[in-house]
């Protein structure tokens, strides 16, 4: 089975959630196994997040520039991309840990525990930053997707 979807969404916080819940919805209908499910969507959380706080510049009419978050469920594993067009690329490899009081800094470093692999880089083209990340699935006994 594969299933893929793309969402183009404005810097506001409101889409974070948003890109949450459709991911949660897909893996569910698709069988996927809820911890699996939660942790993926925890590591998407946060790259909205980072998006959202650094994916651009505000515009002159007040008006966020947009990201884009493309899922992909292929096989035995999922993909995650979210793509902004911020300032600057942060590389894998330099992500260091935050300090465990820290309330800002962490995100990235919860996707790199949340998620079989990372990769961090420059978007082609006009700039800013792809992250994406992977996870090998794992399957509930009785997807919904197959009994439908």
């Amino acid at each position: 089975m594969s299933i893929w979807w793309s969402l183009h969404l404005r810097r506001e916080a409101a889409s974070v959630p948003l890109a949450r819940r459709l991911l949660i919805g897909t893996m569910e209908t698709a069988g996927v196994d809820p911890d699996v499910s939660y942790d993926l969507s925890v590591a998407l959380s946060e790259a909205c997040a980072n998006a959202v706080e650094h994916g651009g510049d505000v515009t002159g009419g007040g008006r966020s520039e947009a990201y884009r978050v493309t899922a992909y469920l292929d096989g035995e594993t999922c993909r995650i991309e979210v793509a902004d067009s911020g300032p600057g690329v942060v590389r894998a490899q330099d992500i260091r840990p935050a300090r465990t009081d820290a309330e800002h800094g962490r995100g990235l470093c919860l996707i790199r525990e949340l998620a079989d692999h990372v990769h961090i880089g420059a978007k082609p083209g006009r700039g800013g930053t792809v992250v994406s990340f992977d996870k090998i699935l794992k399957w509930k006994k009785d997807p919904s997707l197959l009994t439908a």
